[in-house]
C-alpha cells in the first residue's frame, strides 16, 4: 500500500464499523422537508396550491411530503431508474394522484410550472449548466427556482467522503487516486473517480455555481451562504469563502 493511502486509512473510521451516513438517511426519511423549511421560511407562501417540479426527486419522499403539506401538485424528475420505480410505487401506495414522476424533461412540460425545487443535487449533476437551463425552461414567466445544496467542492467535506473520514479537505490533502483507493474499502461500487461515485460529483464550487447562474440568464432574487460554525462573514472574503462556505441557498427567477 502506498504511504499516502496508509496515512489516509489511519485517519479513517475502522473498516467494517457502522456507517454514520445511514443515520442521516433515516433522519431525512422521518422529515423529508426539514431542510427546505429551514432554508426557506417563506416556503408556504411560495408553494401553496402551485404546480411544482421536484428536480432530482430520488425515492419520492420529498415530492409526496410537498403535496401533502402545501396542497400543490408535484412532478418529480429522477434519472435513476431504480429510484424512479420506487417513487412511482410509493405515490400509488399513498394514494397521491397529484404526485407524478418521470425520467426526463419533455417538451410539453416546458413553461408549465410555478416553482422548480432542487435540493442537495447541484453538486451531482453531470452537466450542471444544461440542467440549470432545463430548470429555467420549466417555469412560467415570473416563476421561481429554489436551489439549496452543499457542501460545495472546496468546503471541508466537499468531497462527500466524510462517511469514512472526518478529516476536512481530504480532496485537497490527498490525490483523487489515493482517496478513491481508500474509499474502496468502504464502498464496493468500483468507482475510481469522483464523478463515478453514486449520484456523481461534478466538483461544484461556489464561484462555478455563480458563473452558471449568470450564463443561464437567471436572476438571483436572494442568496444565502452558510459557513463553517456559522462564521458567515467568511462568505464575503475572496478565496477564503470557497474553503468555508458549507451550504448555498438561493431563489432564482427568469
Amino acid at each position: 500500500m502506498r504511504i499516502a493511502e496508509t496515512i489516509l486509512l489511519s485517519l479513517s473510521r475502522p473498516v467494517g464499523s457502522a456507517d454514520p451516513s445511514k443515520h442521516r438517511t433515516e433522519m431525512r426519511k422521518r422529515d423529508p422537508l426539514a431542510l427546505l423549511r429551514q432554508e426557506y421560511p417563506e416556503l408556504n407562501d411560495i408553494l401553496r396550491g402551485k404546480r411544482v417540479v421536484d428536480f432530482g426527486s430520488s425515492l419520492g419522499l420529498q415530492s409526496i411530503a410537498l403535496a401533502r403539506e402545501y396542497g400543490c401538485t408535484v412532478r418529480g424528475i429522477e434519472i435513476n431508474p431504480k429510484h424512479l420505480e420506487k417513487a412511482v410505487e410509493l405515490a400509488r401506495q399513498e394514494s397521491m394522484p397529484q404526485v407524478t414522476f418521470c425520467f426526463r424533461v419533455d417538451e410539453d412540460m416546458k413553461g408549465q410550472y410555478d416553482v422548480v425545487i432542487s435540493q442537495n443535487s447541484m453538486e451531482h449533476y453531470s452537466d450542471p449548466g444544461a440542467t440549470l437551463n432545463e430548470m429555467a425552461s420549466l417555469v412560467k414567466p415570473g416563476g421561481k427556482i429554489l436551489i439549496t445544496f452543499g457542501p460545495p467542492w472546496f468546503a471541508p467535506y466537499g468531497s462527500h467522503m466524510h462517511f469514512f473520514c472526518r478529516v476536512p479537505w481530504i480532496n485537497l490533502l490527498f490525490s483523487e487516486r489515493v482517496v478513491m483507493n481508500v474509499r474502496q474499502r468502504f464502498r464496493d461500487d468500483g468507482a475510481k473517480r469522483y464523478e463515478e461515485v453514486e449520484s456523481g460529483l461534478n466538483k461544484m464550487t461556489v464561484g462555478k455555481f455563480e458563473r452558471l447562474i449568470r450564463q443561464c440568464g437567471l436572476h438571483m432574487e436572494r442568496v444565502g451562504y452558510t459557513c463553517v460554525r456559522r462564521l458567515n462573514f467568511l462568505a464575503r472574503m475572496p478565496l477564503l469563502r470557497e474553503l468555508f462556505i458549507n451550504h448555498v441557498t438561493c431563489v432564482l427567477t427568469k
